[in-house]
């Protein structure tokens, strides 16, 4: 049996001006190993993944968590960073840490504090997670890079603004449905679609409303052994856990195939012995719409150049054959660094734990849930199934 998720706990994205670093911690902690059923004295090792990169002064956040939990003072603890998929990275640290024997328990806290600078600033630190030789100087920063994928896609393959668009629209209507959603509105494909005051062009043929939110937020899970989920009140396993590694420069690689992420795809659901006509749903990364539509490509659900196909004919929709982003995504929930991909598994275990109140996608059994690092360089796809 496989290592499983038994608890977990997640914050409202958004500009929290009234918490730190050190209040979101300890707010996801605490509740995270509450809702687990077990005593915090049991959590064998703390995983914490934060970006960080200048967004705060505060560095070296691995033991803050002691201030507010004294229990687990002692505890074994590690930061893990790996760009955007910094939240996915602390999961698979402490996943290492339960297969290896050193944890039966294990308490993964992903945060990040962003809205605490200019926006200038804050694009200036998301442009670490490119490759700075070659693309630091992109226009719009990080959106300047995804901008690049996307005007290269569109050349290759034709525009796919109106593909954008209902993406950006379907991930809207359903953040309206999701309590910790940083913005909760249903914007409409047409508002998505066309260039206004409100939606300008930001970089290439991304507008405002293909880019994922400036957001705070914190969320935490505890994951244990297999024999030690057999008495949780909820168990939810790991069937497949991938990481696919990629060249950082978008020169090296074709920008409009994330082949590192098809591999995971590939890998992952070899591994579980399943195909994408078993899952219940995905959870995407879709920092930019442009990353959503390759991702659709990435793991089988069209061919390359063909992935508008899937949100036009609704496949992707709440209602369609596979949902992607029941939750809102990135877009909609917000994606503060380093609690972006603590937070996917959250939502992902919430829909099999039939848990996710207006967002249940109905009989989910088997989640997706895929988190990138840069542009399709650290690439993390987790295979999660309901045990119990």
């Amino acid at each position: 049996m496989n290592p499983a998720i038994i608890g977990w706990h997640h914050l409202q994205f958004g500009k929290l001006d009234a918490l730190g670093p050190e209040e979101m911690i300890a707010m996801t902690a605490g509740a995270a190993i509450a809702h687990a059923g077990i005593d915090a004295a049991a959590i064998d090792s703390v995983h914490v993944g934060t970006f960080n990169a200048g967004f705060v002064y505060q560095d070296f956040p691995s033991a803050l968590v002691f201030n507010a939990i004294p229990a687990l003072r002692y505890t074994s603890t590690v930061r893990c960073e790996n760009a955007c998929s910094t939240g996915s990275a602390a999961i698979y640290s402490a996943l290492d840490a339960i297969r290896s024997g050193r944890s039966k328990y294990a308490l993964v806290i992903g945060y990040e504090k962003m809205t605490g600078l200019p926006t200038k600033e804050v694009g200036e630190i998301l442009t670490k997670c490119s490759y700075a030789k070659e693309e630091a100087g992109a226009e719009g920063g990080f959106a300047g890079v995804f901008g690049r994928i996307a005007q290269a896609y569109f050349e290759r393959y034709g525009d796919q603004s109106d593909a954008l668009a209902a993406i950006a629209a379907k991930n809207h209507a359903n953040g309206v449905s999701n309590p910790y959603a940083h913005m909760r509105r249903d914007f409409g494909y047409a508002f998505c679609r066309h260039p206004s005051e409100k939606n300008p062009f930001v970089a290439g043929p991304l507008k405002r409303t293909d880019c994922s939110l400036i957001s705070d937020g914190a969320a935490a899970l505890v994951i244990a052994a297999a024999d030690c989920a057999d008495d949780a009140p909820r168990a939810i396993t790991f069937r497949a856990a991938v990481q696919v590694s990629d060249f950082l420069p978008l020169s090296r690689r074709d920008p409009t195939d994330f082949t590192g992420a098809r591999r995971a795809w590939q890998q992952g659901l070899a591994d579980a012995g399943l195909t994408l006509d078993d899952l219940s749903l995905v959870e995407t990364h879709d920092c930019f719409t442009i990353a959503e539509l390759i991702e659709y490509e990435a793991m089988g659900l069209a061919e390359k150049g063909q992935g508008a196909r899937v949100i036009l004919d609704g496949v992707s929709t709440k209602q369609g054959r596979l949902p992607v982003n029941p939750s809102g995504g990135l877009k909609s929930k917000g994606h503060p660094i380093g609690a972006t991909g603590v937070s996917m598994h959250v939502m992902a275990a919430m829909q099999l734990a039939n848990d996710a109140g207006d967002m249940q996608i109905p009989n989910a059994r088997l989640a997706g849930v895929f988190n990138m690092g840069g542009a399709a360089v650290a690439n993390y796809l987790s295979i999660l199934e309901r045990r119990h």
